[in-house]
């Protein structure tokens, strides 16, 4: 029965041996055979395109057509410091002299988007995305970065005008044609949003032709839901077939985050001011010196008026082309030439497309009368650049 025992003992243990070697060196003889599983509906190969070109409700291909042509904008400018708000203190400065050392020196930077406009280099961007800054570095979205130059800009549309030397031809955006864009189509926002890279959101047209949101002086913007955040601006709003349709402007948050309405230049006002500034540098508009205000229900009672329709004269600039011209504070401007003036911001846009020089009747509404009045137009003034 001993022996018995032994032999037992020996087996077993010589069995254990096998199974650790086999398990060591080779696991694969002690796995069991897995399941064969049978693809029965496998889809087709995707084409050419990717993946989801054939995928329906896919607007990959707008995207691939746009992406090349958005580029990221770097902007840095060099401010000086102080150690000490006394160190500007002449009595602090008498005493002490300048022993505490010199203003110190440091460098702010920001980010933006912009868009390639031509293959000869020049860039559609925002206005406030490079309006402080002395270096301007733009990224091409091949990972190439080149040193811009600014050619002109326009704080009045907050639009601006970059180039770059490339020492190649660009992939320039293509424009949609104007009044093409309808409330309910889809858009895309193309961008850098918070710098993580360049990104893509999608969203409808909200609205179009929105003004008096304070964000510039000549306001006619697309709103839409498309995300857009702190980053985006100066980027390309492009439709369904990857044409730009407007360029990003601002967005309506309290956080700082996308709130689901952002408000994009259409693409029409800022091919105007691109040619004009690429032509002179600047963008000239006609300008007559008044002040004016919209006409209220109450402003309407008080004046007499038979509704709320025109522009209200709240001060005429002495000497200004206005005042040249015989309009008066108090006045009702309701006419440019055959044009009707239904609210200040129409005034505004009519007057600025009129060129400098020229001649143009005003109709006016003075107490109960009706006149005309020629006045000879006058060129805007330049806002100047923040130092």
């Amino acid at each position: 029965m001993h022996r018995l025992w032994l032999i037992f003992a020996q087996a077993v243990t010589v069995a254990m041996a096998v199974v650790l070697v086999l398990s060591t060196f080779m696991p694969d003889w002690l796995r069991p055979a897995a399941p064969v599983v049978v693809v029965q509906n496998e889809a087709p190969p995707a084409a050419t395109g990717g993946a989801a070109a054939d995928t329906p409700g896919s607007y990959a291909k707008a995207a691939r057509t746009a992406l090349p042509s958005v580029v990221h904008i770097f902007t840095s400018k060099e401010m000086q410091s102080q150690r000490s708000p006394f160190l500007d203190d002449p009595i602090f400065r008498h005493f002490f002299g300048d022993r505490l050392g010199p203003r110190q020196e440091q460098r702010t930077s920001g980010l933006g988007s912009g868009v390639i406009a031509s293959a000869e280099g020049y860039i559609l961007t925002n206005n406030h995305v490079i309006e402080a800054a002395d270096a301007i570095e733009v990224a091409l979205n091949d990972g190439r970065k080149f040193e811009a130059k600014l050619v002109g800009r326009d704080p009045e549309t907050d639009l601006a005008v970059l180039r770059i030397e490339a020492g190649s031809a660009l992939p320039a955006v293509s424009f949609a044609p104007s009044e093409s864009l309808s409330v309910g189509d889809v858009v895309l926002a193309i961008g850098n949003p918070f710098g993580v890279g360049q990104t893509v959101t999608m969203g409808i047209v909200s609205a179009l032709q929105r003004s008096h949101l304070g964000i510039s002086t000549f306001e006619n913007f697309i709103q839409t839901d498309a995300a857009i955040n702190p980053g985006n601006s100066g980027g390309a709003l492009v439709n369904s077939e990857g044409a730009l349709v407007g360029i990003n402007a601002a967005i309506y948050s309290r956080s700082g985050g996308s709130l689901g309405i952002g408000f994009a230049i259409p693409v029409t006002f800022a091919k105007d001011v691109m040619d004009q500034i690429i032509r002179t540098g600047r963008v000239t508009r006609g300008w007559i010196g008044v002040e004016i205000q919209d006409i209220t229900p109450e402003l309407a009672e008080s004046f007499d008026l038979p509704d709320t329709e025109g522009a209200l004269i709240a001060g005429v600039m002495r000497g200004g082309p206005a005042d040249k011209g015989g309009i008066q504070p108090g006045d009702v401007l309701i006419g440019i030439g055959t044009q009707p003036i239904a609210s200040p911001q129409r005034m505004l846009e009519l007057v600025a497309a009129l060129a400098p020089g020229a001649d143009a009747r005003f109709t006016v509404r003075r107490k109960k009368q009706v006149i005309e009045l020629p006045v000879k137009i006058g060129r805007r003034p330049t806002i100047p650049r923040p130092q």
